[in-house]
């Protein structure tokens, strides 16, 4: 294994394993409230929405196309192809994969015989899956490049590593909270919050590891990243956080998040 690859895994642990630890610590908030609060609820999710809009655009969309330019290819067709393909991965998780929405009573993808509770977190460790590649690819691309452009790229992963880690946070309560809500006991809840997000160190540490094998269509997988991250924010956290209500909160968190996340990029990338 050569010292790019092991310092590309150590970024990529230490980047997703934070992300993973702001799950943990958020679904901690399960010990100190009772219930959660339908106004928290909607700005939480309107904030990850923001974080997760932000991201696609600066750190995935935005280096995917000027990577393509760079090696001479025509930058649209990655950044459109890829994103394409990330909606329809995760389009095909969505419907095939059984998981149950907050607040619904019909669980989605095929029939199974398993509780609402494991169906319940099924649906967040869903969309947690593209934020750990999002993450993962930054530093596979930060530990393959030389000088400024690495400078550039370790810059974005952990801008992009510090943003969806605000986002866990709140997350996390937002997992953990609606399960105790379900008859779970404290720590059980928070146990499976802290499990749900577990997934993103996993696919973030699997991409460096194939990094080496995967350079020529890094530009595609960062847009299929992006896309698969907008599609959780168009068919899960946006109707969630129920912006279509006039819920000015949710807006607002919204809009907290994409300036938070295009600060943090623009600032570190």
């Amino acid at each position: 294994m050569s010292e790019a690859m092991l310092q590309g895994l150590g970024w990529a642990a230490l980047g997703c394993g934070s992300t993973w630890l702001m799950t943990t610590a958020g679904s901690a908030m399960v010990f100190l409230f009772r219930k959660d609060n339908e106004s928290t609820h909607r700005i939480f999710l309107g904030f990850a929405a923001g974080v997760m809009i932000a991201a696609s655009v600066w750190s995935l969309l935005i280096p995917a196309i000027e990577q393509a330019e760079e090696a001479g290819t025509i930058g649209w067709i990655p950044a459109a192809g890829g994103f394409l393909l990330g909606v329809a991965f995760l389009m095909a998780l969505d419907t095939f994969l059984p998981h149950l929405h907050m607040e619904e009573d019909e669980p989605e993808g095929l029939v199974s015989s398993w509780k609402r509770t494991t169906l319940l977190v099924s649906a967040v460790t869903l969309h947690n899956i593209p934020e750990g590649m999002s993450v993962g690819l930054l530093f596979a691309m930060a530990s393959q490049a030389t000088g400024a452009a690495a400078t550039s790229y370790l810059g974005m992963a952990f801008a992009l590593a510090i943003g969806i880690g605000l986002q866990n946070f709140p997350e996390g309560a937002a997992i953990s909270l609606p399960l105790m809500r379900e008859g779970m006991s404290g720590r059980r809840a928070f146990v499976l919050g802290s499990l749900s997000g577990v997934v993103e160190p996993i696919f973030g540490v699997a991409v460096v590891l194939v990094s080496a094998q995967i350079t020529p269509f890094m530009p595609w997988l960062l847009s299929f990243a992006a896309g698969a991250m907008i599609y959780v924010v168009v068919e899960e956290l946006i109707p969630e956080a129920h912006l279509g209500t006039h819920s000015n909160v949710g807006t607002l968190g919204v809009i907290a998040g994409f300036v938070v996340m295009m600060v943090l990029d623009v600032a570190l990338g």
